[in-house]
Parts: C-alpha cells; sequence; structure tokens
C-alpha cells in the first residue's frame, strides 16, 4: 500500500483529513506531491509539462502540443513506458487507431497535478484553512474518472468469474469520432469481439437508474450505427439494450456510490460496496 494511503484517518471525515494533510503549509501530500515529481519524472521541461497538461485537461495530441509548444511524442512514450501516463483508444478500436487520448495513470499523482498543485502556493502562504471548501469542490469534480476507471475494474473482475458470460476478450470505454458519445464500460465477447454490456458510472451518492438507462440505451444505439455488425439486435427484433437477460441483447450497468433507484429489470447495478469489496 502507498504510504500515502496509509496517513489518511479512515475515523475522520475528508474536511478534517485534507486539513491535516492538504492544507498546511509543509503538509504530507504537498510534500509527497513534490517528491514524486522529483524522484520518478525524469529531468527535463517536456515531461513534468506534459503531465502537468494532460492534468489540466489537455489529453489529445494536439492539445497537450500546443500546450508545451513543442513536439510531444517521444515525451509521451517515455512517459507511457514509465507508468505515468496512460495511452487510451475507445475499447471497439484496434491500437492503431488515431482517436487517442492521455491519462495520468497513478491517481495521487493526478490528485496532485489536477487539483492540489494549483492551490499549493496559498496553502504555503497559510491560506489553507479559507480555501479548503474549494478544494473539496475540485476534489469532488476530479473523482469522476478515477471512479469510472474502478468501475471498470470491477467488471474486470467479474468477467474474470464469469459473470459477465463467455468469451469476454476487453473492457474499457468508448467515445465516438465526434465526442457526442462516451460511454463509460463497454464490454466485448468472442473473434468478433461483439459489444455484450454498455454500463454508465456517476460519481454521486444515488442516481436515477430509469433516467441512466435511458441515455445509456441511446448511446448503445449510437455505437451501432458507428460499427453496424458489433452489436446484434435481440431476438424478438428489438433494440438489443432493455437489460434484459436475452442472449441477443446487450445488457446495461449502472453504477453510483451508494444506490441506484429504478434501474429496468435485468440491470446489472453497482454500488461502491460491490466495487471495494
Amino acid at each position: 500500500m502507498p504510504l500515502y494511503l496509509s496517513w489518511w484517518d479512515q475515523d475522520s471525515g475528508v474536511a478534517d483529513n485534507l486539513l491535516r494533510l492538504a492544507c498546511r503549509p509543509g503538509a504530507p501530500l504537498l510534500t509527497e506531491g513534490q517528491l514524486v515529481l522529483a524522484t520518478e519524472v525524469e529531468h527535463g521541461e517536456f515531461p513534468a509539462a506534459v503531465l502537468h497538461a494532460i492534468a489540466a485537461g489537455r489529453t489529445q495530441y494536439n492539445e497537450i502540443k500546443d500546450y508545451i509548444r513543442a513536439e510531444p511524442a517521444r515525451t509521451l512514450d517515455r512517459l507511457v513506458e514509465l507508468r505515468l501516463a496512460e495511452r487510451m483508444t475507445p475499447v471497439t478500436d484496434t491500437a492503431r487507431s488515431r482517436r487517442r487520448v492521455y491519462r495520468i495513470a497513478d491517481n495521487f499523482l493526478a490528485f496532485y497535478l489536477g487539483v492540489l498543485s494549483r492551490f499549493r502556493a496559498e496553502i504555503e502562504r497559510g491560506l489553507g484553512k479559507a480555501l479548503l471548501p474549494v478544494l473539496i469542490d475540485s476534489l469532488d469534480d476530479h473523482l469522476g474518472a478515477p471512479w469510472e476507471e474502478a468501475f471498470r475494474e470491477h467488471l474486470r473482475r467479474l468477467a474474470v468469474g464469469g459473470t459477465l458470460g463467455p468469451d469476454v476478450v476487453a473492457v474499457g470505454s468508448y467515445w465516438s469520432a465526434g465526442g457526442q458519445d462516451e460511454i463509460d464500460a463497454v464490454v466485448l465477447a468472442g473473434r468478433d469481439r461483439r459489444p455484450v454490456l454498455v454500463g454508465e458510472a456517476k460519481w454521486a451518492r444515488t442516481a436515477d437508474g430509469h433516467r441512466l438507462a435511458g441515455v445509456l440505451r441511446q448511446k448503445a444505439h449510437a455505437l451501432r450505427a458507428a460499427a453496424p455488425p458489433a452489436i446484434p439486435a435481440g431476438s424478438d427484433g428489438s433494440e438489443g439494450t432493455d437489460g434484459t437477460d436475452d442472449p441477443g441483447s446487450v445488457r446495461l450497468s449502472l453504477c453510483a456510490r451508494e444506490e441506484v433507484r429504478d434501474a429496468p429489470p435485468g440491470t446489472l447495478v453497482v454500488t461502491a460496496a460491490d466495487i471495494f469489496s
């Protein structure tokens, strides 16, 4: 277990932990972030700059290039090799897909660069307690992406156990060429890599399953339109995304931290209790 996880007091709330660990000069998480950058990121202006760009939401190659005002190809390859960054493509695409985005691979480094470092100077000047509410709001926004990845990891474990059906070959995210349709999790099965499950994860205590299922069905329909042979229709001629166990359908999965209300029958509901059990 990373040392910084052992610092978190499970008996205290988020505000108390952040006040102690992040919101005072020389706080442990501030020091740890600087230490990670100094010891794990290679020297030179580009590696750190590329990581800052990704953490700031510049996740596409051209966005990173514009941010650092230099060609980032070699730096990105090296950061991926060091497992500090991850190169992602839609799960339905091949490795040569041009629809690539990058993310910070380490959750702590993503938190430090994406959230904490922007407040570091004022915390060191003693303003930590005053800006704590803003830090908490920023953390809440930041946790959406790690929560989605935790959801995908849970689906991978279920796939290994056979819960998602036979011949699962991949679990990942999907987004369309224009970025209009994003699906947090798509499970592919068989040699033809056909989608058998689509999932949506919300970083919220509760979620409206009926509403989310409707949106997810529309996204699954767009996925079918982008790759017609990939998603067979249900055996009854339906869209095949109704949350049922029909072998010809694409199952739905909905995820929230504590509860998903009114999920359609057959939907795989996932909560934090499932993910961290």
